[in-house]
């Protein structure tokens, strides 16, 4: 039995096409508190709400353990909320990062994948402080604990705060572009699963596995074909086609890839923090697509007309 069953989408239907130009009250790509967001879950519902939004999901990094709250603070604020994580993987030496959108709540094999998820965290984040520490940054785990405020295990941007704390850079940009982004010292991969294994413990636990954010690992348009190719064999069904802001023209070289390979299109904003680039629900538009919206996924549509909010569960 899951332990949270969900409603989603109310009887204001979502489209069936995107249709070029058009905004949508749809998010379904932010983070809380329980993860490395600066809102806790019941805070973001709330201005998920006041910016107008109807449909959202809670996607923390490698964990669900917010989607209780957030389910109640939906249903107060009647909101459709879709329970999810984010989950960090590994392709060809690069971090990737997959979306579970998961009907069901939390269930099947995705329970002791988010286990193990969580034990590779805590070994990451131990080998991020040590190597930090030999560049300048002394009892760097600590430091990061200190950031983080909660005993959740650790992420890169909790050692970034670290960093501009303690004066080693002047800002989060400065950070990452320095210590923590991709092929920097602090960009550890080794303890991720392969992308195929997580995807695997998504489709088998009822989800829906959604390819994020691919516009930003730096690869060709050839090797990110290759990407959703391997993606798509391992049961991966969606891809965010718009996440935050892009530019419209890598957008429609996107969408013309997803239709090519018969994929649903996501959407999501990555939203972390007030006062960033991203907001809830402020994204780039999405063009006029064949590509399916992902609500038209057979695992989530029939729950177009359900009521707001997220039910207990064995309701």
């Amino acid at each position: 039995m899951p332990l949270f069953a969900a409603n989603y989408f109310p009887a204001n239907h979502l489209p069936r096409v995107f249709d070029a130009d058009q905004r949508y009250t749809v998010d379904l790509h932010m983070h809380s508190t329980v993860s490395d967001g600066a809102l806790t879950p019941t805070e973001l519902v709330k201005l998920c709400a006041e910016r107008g939004l109807t449909h959202m999901s809670l996607t923390d990094h490698d964990t669900m353990d917010g989607i209780e709250e957030a389910g109640i603070a939906a249903q107060q604020a009647g909101l459709c909320l879709v329970p999810g994580c984010e989950l960090s993987t590994r392709w060809q030496g690069i971090n990737i990062h997959v979306v579970a959108l998961m009907p069901g709540g939390l269930q099947g094999p995705l329970i002791e994948g988010l286990e193990q998820q969580r034990e590779a965290r805590i070994k990451r984040a131990e080998v991020i402080a040590e190597r930090l520490e030999k560049m300048g940054l002394p009892n760097a785990l600590e430091k990061a604990r200190a950031q983080a405020g909660s005993d959740r295990p650790l992420g890169r941007p909790d050692f970034a705060r670290a960093l501009v704390a303690e004066g080693v850079v002047a800002d989060w940009t400065g950070a990452f572009k320095r210590y923590l982004g991709s092929g920097k010292k602090g960009d550890v991969k080794a303890h991720w699963p392969e992308i195929s294994d997580a995807v695997a413990w998504v489709v088998a636990s009822g989800g829906v596995a959604v390819l994020a954010h691919p516009l930003r690992y730096g690869l060709t348009r050839r090797k990110r074909g290759l990407l959703m190719d391997t993606f798509q064999a391992a049961g991966g069904q969606g891809v965010e086609l718009v996440s935050g802001q892009q530019n419209p023209d890598s957008t429609r070289d996107l969408a013309r890839q997803l239709v090519e390979r018969d994929l649903y299109a996501s959407m999501g904003s990555d939203f972390h923090f007030p006062g960033s680039h991203a907001a809830p629900g402020s994204m780039s538009l999405i063009p006029r697509t064949a590509a399916p919206p992902i609500w038209e996924h057979p695992r989530l549509v029939h729950l177009r007309d359900a009521p707001s909010g997220m039910l207990g569960a064995g309701s």
